[in-house]
């Protein structure tokens, strides 16, 4: 409902956390927040509420294709969840507090567990689109930070540690529940771009010099945040098309967008599978 970097403060999160938890039963222990054209990936949520992001006080507005803008609150195997289709990015014009505002409303509302999805362009040459790679670390190349300002001491530290970002309890348990499934998981270090422009050959250089394994839009700030809130985060980026820098060739958004749907019922069963998996959220 408002797009300013000064609105997303302790009052105004808690007044979003309250209109969500007085339309849904129970209190989630688990979010999802779905990147391009994954909004529809988890088939074994049960749904239970579905709420507009209009809707909701203070929260920002959804501008980007395959990004619907729902809130969706349902379980997975019993257990109370969020899903949230679409997110936010720093290209769209909003601040890193306003990218970051979900994750603080999860926060409020006792969101232990997030799961964050993206689709990425692949830099490993190893790797091919349409697969999935866990990340296991990342690199924030936006030039900004949701922590910049005044610290509010109830979110968290001043100074978060950012050494095992991504938990790797949630990433050993997923790639079990992968090999289970016979299903091909890649790990690597994700590059978090302000955008929108896609990556020149040389940007794609640079990015493999520095060790990414893909590069991408979003995710840096919403991790940043949830490490700062204590949450334990799982990032999946869905490999859409590759970065090769000797061979570059023009990426449309509509055949990433095309290629991240048809990955997000594989995807979906995943984090499914995970969240049914863990014993305790918290």
């Amino acid at each position: 409902m408002s797009n300013g970097g000064s609105l997303y403060d302790l009052q105004n999160t808690n007044e979003a956390a309250s209109y969500i938890a007085a339309r849904r039963s129970g209190v989630p222990r688990a979010a999802i927040l779905a990147g391009t054209g994954l909004g529809d990936m988890i088939g074994a949520l049960q749904v239970q509420e579905v709420i507009h992001y209009r809707q909701i006080p203070h929260f920002p507005a959804s501008t980007v294709q395959s990004h619907a803008g729902l809130w969706v609150s349902g379980t997975v195997a019993g257990r109370p969840v969020a899903l949230l289709q679409g997110r936010f990015h720093l290209y769209e014009g909003y601040s890193p507090q306003a990218v970051a505002f979900p994750i603080r409303v999860l926060q409020t509302l006792g969101v232990k567990t997030i799961v964050l999805t993206n689709a990425a362009g692949g830099l490993n040459p190893g790797f091919a689109a349409g697969e999935i790679m866990m990340i296991a670390d990342q690199i924030n190349l936006t030039g900004t930070n949701p922590l910049i300002g005044p610290n509010i001491d109830q979110w968290g530290p001043r100074f978060p540690d950012m050494t095992a970002a991504y938990d790797r309890g949630l990433r050993e348990v997923t790639l079990a529940e992968a090999q289970s499934m016979g299903m091909a998981m890649r790990q690597g270090v994700y590059a978090g771009l302000q955008g929108p422009c896609l990556e020149s050959p040389a940007e794609m250089r640079f990015l493999r010099t520095i060790g990414a394994d893909a590069v991408g839009f979003s995710t840096v700030m919403e991790t940043i945040t949830a490490v700062h809130g204590g949450m334990r985060v799982l990032g999946l980026s869905t490999i859409t098309n590759i970065c090769s820098p000797d061979a570059a060739a023009p990426a449309s958004v509509e055949a990433i967008i095309a290629v991240a749907k048809a990955a997000a019922p594989r995807l979906g069963a995943l984090i499914g599978s995970v969240l049914a998996g863990i014993d305790d959220f918290s």
